[in-house]
């Protein structure tokens, strides 16, 4: 028996990076995947490759800030596998401005996918997780931005500020329905999103092309090394399991000691 067999388990942004990873653990564990993603012919791959392995699982496409695709990959996920026992709210994105040419546009983006997103999937995961009666968990992604402010990051800041607020209200108010919520917040690590990042801040900074500012950025974690998202995904499957039934509310840094707190 795997550390979550059986259970039904929503991952948005689960075409690449993190969520990718996240997919695959959690399905060599036992789970049942629903890898969700705007990108819906990649989700598609990713749980292709699940079931190519033996694993259980099915894809969707869905913009998380979308209430009716939201509600669509709930009931994908119920009419497929039977119901919904953990939801990780993984689904963001980020483009880095120097603070003083962050507009409202940048701002809005950022934050609603990252935190909007995270609040709608809670909503509609939670009345799911209710109607069914058996309690559920919570997942969401934060960030080191979740912790501590960074000059080109703001809008992105705010918004993973925003989700450690939403795991915490929420932990409080669903925890009466047995269902636990709670964050882990990576720091620097080699996903797809590093190259735009690169991009926008060797924009920002005037950086020749062969700069890699994130990689340098991530020497300054007491690892001394970006993180890869297999890194990661035990920790995944850990909160996805009963493992971690005694916890909710918090925000775990799984960032190679790059913020201490």
């Amino acid at each position: 028996m795997g550390r979550v067999q059986d259970r039904v388990v929503i991952v948005t942004g689960g075409a690449g990076g993190i969520g990718a990873a996240a997919s695959r653990a959690i399905a060599t564990e036992g789970g049942k995947v629903v890898v969700a993603d705007l990108d819906a012919e990649a989700a598609r791959a990713v749980a292709n490759g699940i079931a190519s392995d033996g694993g259980a699982a099915t894809s969707v496409g869905v913009d998380v800030t979308d209430r009716s695709q939201v509600r669509a990959m709930i009931r994908t996920a119920v009419e497929t596998f039977g119901g919904l026992d953990v939801i990780f709210n993984n689904a963001g994105m980020n483009r880095p401005r120097d603070f003083m040419d962050v507009d409202e546009a940048n701002f809005t983006e950022i934050v609603r996918v990252n935190t909007w997103g995270a609040i709608v999937c809670t909503q509609e995961a939670a009345r799911q997780m209710i109607a069914q009666g058996s309690g559920g968990k919570i997942i969401n992604t934060g960030s080191i931005a979740s912790r501590q402010g960074f000059w080109d990051f703001v809008p992105y800041c705010v918004a993973k500020f925003g989700v450690l607020a939403v795991t915490q209200a929420t932990a409080r108010g669903l925890i009466e329905h047995g269902i636990t919520v709670n964050a882990f917040a990576p720091g620097v690590v080699d996903t797809p999103m590093w190259v735009g990042l690169n991009e926008d801040i060797r924009a920002i900074h005037d950086q020749p092309a062969d700069a890699d500012p994130m990689r340098d950025f991530a020497t300054g974690t007491l690892i001394g090394r970006p993180a890869s998202p297999t890194e990661l995904a035990p920790f995944l499957v850990y909160l996805a399991s009963a493992e971690s039934d005694y916890m909710t509310g918090q925000m775990y840094m799984v960032d190679g000691g790059q913020i201490l707190v």
